[in-house]
């Protein structure tokens, strides 16, 4: 029992086995393992290293952005002349990455807290009845109060008074000068990984060409100063609708970098998306078009609390920053090479399925890559102190023979198979 754990330890430790290979000399196996391998080298210099960039490892970015919007806007609404400047237009006024600058409007000025009816057409009633005191309309402008008034035949209800009509939206947009206001974005991203810190005012920006450039994707690729109107109409939309009724436009800033080349050339692409707002679209869902929201102006007069109230109709932009920066790393290259190097085996077992299933020579073929043992034989070489391996190699003798007689086609090609 002791010698043979330490015949069984002395093999483990002191022989190396390595699998035998079968020279396969046939044409069309040989094709078609040479097509395979073919097939998967470019897979692994084409896809895996050029297009993948295999041999890069990645990150993303960490990005800050603040926006400044410049230009002046006039109306003149039934001889009311005023003029709008930023602190009018854009909200909210921090300049965030997401805002919403107002292109048209409907002014209800002068409410204070009372009872009125509600809007002809809404709510319509015949006697006090059909407005059950204390109740709420979903579509209402306030409580209820039990009421219904002869002269509109609409509920009366507790609310801001006078309510705001805004079943006629002006046409054309009140401030179509907004397509003239321009936008300013500055951007700053880091790559954490590789420790890079990048801004949208790269080098060949500075302050002289920002008071002089804007935008355009051929001749000014870098201005980070924008004309609305160049916005709404690189993002698809039509500036005349959507000031009427509002939408959305996302402004996508990408860093796409190699930082295996020069760090001046890890520069900002800006793209400009329609996301929503124009009636023409084709779309199944129109029961709601633009964007609009409310916002209201308290103040005393004559000491009571009054308000004007605004429903405003604008352009939400919302600006959002892609990055991927890759470098030249080691490990991920290895990693490649070595998946590469692992696909290679597919050719092996396409050939051997060919080789010991489909050809008419195949068993063959099965006995000169299998090697049977006759497990009696090798006992009975054991029980007279006889050296297995002069049997074996007498065997593997004769089985060399035999496949020079047979392997030697001469318009054949080679395939190894283990």
């Amino acid at each position: 029992m002791k010698s043979q754990i330490t015949s069984a330890l002395a093999d483990f430790f002191f022989e190396y086995e390595t699998p035998r290979q079968v020279l396969v000399r046939n044409r069309r196996v040989g094709v078609v393992c040479r097509l395979i391998q073919l097939g998967v080298l470019a897979y692994i210099i084409g896809w895996v290293f050029i297009y993948e960039k295999g041999y890069q490892s990645t990150d993303t970015a960490v990005s800050s952005v603040f926006t400044k919007m410049k230009g002046v806007g006039y109306t003149n609404v039934d001889g009311n002349e005023r003029v709008w400047d930023v602190a009018d237009y854009v909200f909210p006024p921090q300049g965030d990455s997401s805002f919403v600058v107002m292109t048209n409007y409907i002014i209800t000025e002068g409410q204070k807290m009372g009872k009125c009816p509600e809007l002809p057409g809404k709510h319509n009633c015949s006697s006090d009845t059909d407005c059950g005191g204390g109740g709420y309309k979903r579509a209402g402008h306030g409580r209820m109060t039990g009421v219904c008034v002869n002269d509109t035949h609409t509920c009366e209800v507790l609310t801001w008074c006078p309510i705001e009509d805004d079943r006629n939206i002006p046409d054309p947009p009140l401030l179509m000068s907004a397509e003239n206001y321009t936008l300013f974005i500055k951007n700053s991203i880091t790559f954490p990984l590789f420790a890079v810190t990048r801004s949208n005012l790269v080098e060949s920006v500075d302050g002289k060409y920002i008071s002089k450039c804007l935008h355009d994707p051929k001749n000014a690729p870098l201005c980070p100063i924008f004309r609305l109107g160049d916005i709404v109409q690189l993002s698809g939309f039509n500036f005349n609708t959507i000031a009427k009724v509002g939408g959305a436009i996302g402004i996508v800033v990408d860093w796409t970098c190699n930082l295996d080349l020069d760090i001046t050339n890890c520069k900002p692409k800006y793209t400009f998306h329609g996301l929503y707002g124009n009636p023409g679209e084709k779309d199944n869902a129109r029961a709601s078009v633009g964007y609009n929201f409310r916002y209201a102006k308290h103040y005393m007069e004559d000491k009571q609390q009054k308000r004007t109230l605004l429903k405003v109709f604008g352009i939400r932009i919302d600006i959002i920053v892609q990055s991927l920066a890759r470098k030249f790393n080691i490990i991920p290259t290895l990693t490649a090479i070595g998946s590469g190097v692992g696909i290679f085996g597919v050719a092996t077992v396409v050939c051997d399925l060919v080789l010991l299933n489909l050809l008419p020579k195949k068993e063959f073929y099965k006995n000169m890559k299998f090697k049977y043992t006759d497990t009696q034989v090798q006992n009975d070489s054991q029980t007279l102190d006889l050296d297995t391996r002069v049997y074996y190699t007498l065997e593997e003798n004769a089985e060399r023979v035999q496949a020079n007689d047979v392997f030697n086609d001469p318009d054949s090609e080679a395939c190894s198979t283990e």
